[in-house]
């Protein structure tokens, strides 16, 4: 029953879950601000709403991918030009992993990342791309068959991770280094298991496993066997035999 209008807010309240008291009491109840069609519109940019769009791009994230397969997730440079050799290699790279029984999964933008899809789609394969909300981006590339839109990297990040059996890393920038960094460091703290890492391009990824050993390993940041956590590579097939080795299509 509604209190008379101008009565004193109540010293308690309980809004679900959450219990307010004292000046943390607010007025009305939480249905009373669903049903008034004239209220402020700021509720949409509140924290308690972002989780349930947190909440809807994980649902949608796994409803979409959860029946794809075996997968591998291919990174690398947005700015990757086309016809480069860079990009023929991500284009055979996603067609072999196609041949060998995987999909393919990107980020779904332009350069490295189309290189694959591209590869994937022209092989009949399953072409992936989990593209993210950016200023600056341009949309899904026209390879990718089936696509995700995320607004929060974080769900995007767990859904490269949870849909593929393996990461394949094409030259990048700061966004592949960043998939990269948190791959290594689920499989070093056994977030994951079975989950081999390939760095594609030895000339471009030595100067940083250089680095890894002679100053992260040296000064004792880290151990000489995460240097075991991935391979490096610059043959399309070797690195697909590296990346499917441990896990093949039928494993679980």
């Amino acid at each position: 029953m509604a209190s008379p209008e101008g009565a004193e807010p109540p010293e308690e309240q309980r809004l679900g879950p959450v219990l307010r008291r004292h000046d943390q009491v607010q007025a009305g109840t939480t249905d009373q601000r669903l049903l008034d069609s004239e209220g402020p519109s700021e509720w949409v940019h509140t924290d308690p709403w972002r989780v349930m769009r947190i909440q809807s791009e994980f649902v949608e994230g796994f409803g979409a991918l959860a029946e794809l397969g075996p997968a591998v997730s291919v990174f690398g440079s947005a700015r990757t030009p086309r016809g480069s050799t860079e990009y023929e290699s991500g284009v055979r790279l996603g067609a072999a992993l196609v041949e060998a029984g995987f999909s393919v999964i990107t980020g779904g933008g332009p350069g490295a990342m189309e290189a694959a899809n591209k590869g994937a789609s022209e092989a009949g394969g399953t072409s992936v791309g989990l593209g993210i909300e950016l200023p600056f981006e341009q949309g899904l590339n026209e390879y990718v068959n089936l696509g995700v839109d995320f607004r929060y990297f974080f769900v995007r990040k767990t859904c490269f991770v949870k849909y593929a059996r393996g990461f394949v890393v094409l030259p990048g920038g700061l966004g592949t280094l960043d998939e990269l960094f948190e791959a290594l460091t689920l499989v070093q703290t056994r977030k994951v298991t079975r989950f081999p890492i390939v760095l594609f391009g030895t000339s471009y990824w030595s100067g940083l496993v250089d680095w890894l050993r002679e100053t992260l390993i040296a000064e004792g940041k880290a151990s000489l066997r995460d240097l075991e956590l991935f391979h490096l590579s610059d043959d399309v097939d070797e690195a697909v035999a590296l990346v499917t080795k441990e896990v093949g299509p039928g494993a679980r």
